[in-house]
């Protein structure tokens, strides 16, 4: 076990709900540390991770923009970090800054979880979306051997760059085509953030959406999003996006403190009470 000072890196990261995760779990490991927020502008985030050997932490999450960076700036790293360009933890090691990709791993345990063999009941898996989550998502998808993987996005071209990412093992297609997609999806995927607290909805009719599939929302503020009530109210399994955020923290929380905490419904119960206290604000 050991002890020490983490961080989590954004900006803006006032938002983040990692300081709430984490010093649950330190309490609950009786760990003599602390998880604080570093808003850091994207003018000084090269400064600052080369500063960080030397600083008072013994690591640290990446999150929106600085993930990339992030990658290109660890001396070493896993292979989901390389495969997805982006780093969402660091650490230091033989006094060099080193970084992995957690997303995927929480991305699947997620869904893992709440739909247990799903990957063997899916063919067809439908991603909305083509920035970093719909990345995560996307090599989740190529994991598990998922025959047919569609990128969705409004513009054309980013969906393309991203199938052309996974060397073609995706489908790219504009959102236009999305309603007749539905009707062979056993797994759609919002990796957008549509739907999301001061974004505009996400607007799809799931009217042709195939028979028992699963619908999964990577966004959690709101914890019910507008696609996750439409998909419960027409019959679908839906996966809420908290459970990602949990996850994702587990594999960095273990290799900053040397123990594996537990995602419960104790924590789930702890961040959706706060995400309802910031909705009544």
């Amino acid at each position: 076990m050991k002890e020490g000072l983490v961080c989590i890196i954004g900006h803006p990261v006032a938002h983040s709900r990692s300081p709430l995760i984490h010093q649950y779990w330190l309490r609950t490991h009786r760990i003599a540390g602390d998880y604080v927020r570093e808003d850091v502008l994207p003018a000084n985030i090269e400064a600052f991770l080369d500063s960080l050997v030397k600083s008072r932490y013994i690591g640290g999450n990446v999150t929106i923009p600085h993930k990339e960076i992030a990658f290109r700036k660890v001396a070493k790293t896993d292979a989901v970090a390389k495969a997805l360009r982006a780093v969402n933890t660091l650490w230091i090691e033989d006094k060099n800054l080193c970084g992995a990709n957690t997303d995927v791993y929480g991305f699947l345990t997620h869904l893992d979880r709440s739909q247990p063999n799903w990957s063997g009941r899916t063919n067809t898996g439908v991603v909305i979306g083509a920035g970093g989550v719909a990345r995560a998502a996307v090599y989740g998808l190529i994991e598990r051997d998922i025959q047919n993987i569609v990128i969705v996005n409004r513009t054309p071209a980013r969906a393309q760059d991203l199938a052309a990412h996974f060397q073609r093992r995706a489908t790219p297609q504009a959102f236009a085509e999305l309603p007749k997609l539905l009707g062979n999806a056993d797994l759609l995927v919002n990796a957008t953030s549509l739907g999301m607290k001061g974004q505009p909805p996400l607007q799809i009719d799931l009217t042709n959406l195939k028979n028992g599939a699963v619908v999964y929302d990577l966004v959690y503020v709101p914890l019910e999003t507008g696609l996750i009530k439409a998909a419960r109210a027409a019959g679908f399994a839906v996966v809420d996006g908290l459970g990602m955020l949990l996850h994702q923290a587990v594999p960095a929380f273990e290799k900053w403190f040397g123990v594996r905490p537990q995602v419960t419904s104790e924590l789930r119960k702890l961040i959706i009470e706060d995400l309802e206290k910031d909705a009544a604000r």
